[in-house]
């Protein structure tokens, strides 16, 4: 399984860290951000990586180079940050069958093995960590239909959440998601939105599980989730 990482965005929050850096490069916790997330991707096993850059993505190419730890690594380019599922289809080229996707501003400290086990159990096309959350964050962002332990549904800021249950930003698929991000249209912000592409799966009837969040998560947003991260490995 090869692992698929979005790292195209120019950290604008994490201004002056990133005037002259990519937010990928970032120190968090001793080492860059991406540090981070290609070793969770290591301890999962994964056989290369394929890193999506864009803003001063050079820095990242001369700073990993062509692996990590062993691990190959191939770069695409997002010049445009049109959202998840635009950058999915940037790593295309660089895509042989099943893949792991996460999101390069994620620090984890937990086993996220169960979604590689989870999705060759099922055979599924999608399997998604998520984290359940209150209902006044569900209604922020996506958040996933479920009836009788079955999903049916991506929805996006619902009024009405019909669960508590988020995507956290890893993800394992097959090469069906690929047609998916292909056919989705750009939302109201301008961008191709990956929950959109998982809706398709479900309503095309594709297999898509979810595996429950066990652990502890930070997205490296700003300066407060930076120290945060670093006062958690600290004291761990």
């Amino acid at each position: 399984m090869q692992g698929v990482v979005p790292a195209a965005g120019e950290g604008t929050r994490l201004r002056p860290l990133t005037d002259d850096r990519p937010k990928g490069l970032v120190e968090v916790a001793g080492k860059p951000l991406l540090t981070h997330v290609f070793e969770t991707l290591a301890d999962l096993g994964v056989e290369s990586i394929v890193v999506v850059v864009g803003y001063r993505g050079d820095a990242i190419r001369e700073y990993y180079d062509s692996s990590f730890e062993g691990i190959p690594l191939n770069y695409a380019t997002q010049d445009e940050r049109l959202g998840l599922a635009h950058a999915v289809l940037q790593a295309e080229p660089h895509v042989e069958g099943e893949f792991l996707l996460l999101n390069g501003d994620n620090v984890f400290d937990a086993d996220l093995s169960p979604v590689v086990e989870r999705h060759r159990a099922t055979d599924a096309d999608a399997t998604t960590l998520v984290e359940r959350v209150p209902r006044e964050r569900a209604r922020a962002g996506g958040v996933f239909d479920v009836a009788d332990g079955e999903v049916v549904g991506l929805v996006e800021k619902p009024d009405e959440p019909p669960s508590r249950l988020i995507p956290r930003g890893v993800y394992a698929f097959s090469p069906a998601i690929l047609p998916a991000c292909r056919l989705v249209t750009p939302g109201h912000t301008g961008e191709y939105e990956l929950s959109d592409a998982v809706d398709l799966l479900i309503q095309a009837g594709r297999r898509v599980e979810t595996v429950e969040f066990d652990g502890w998560c930070r997205n490296v947003n700003t300066p407060a989730d930076r120290e945060q991260v670093a006062a958690h490995f600290e004291s761990s």
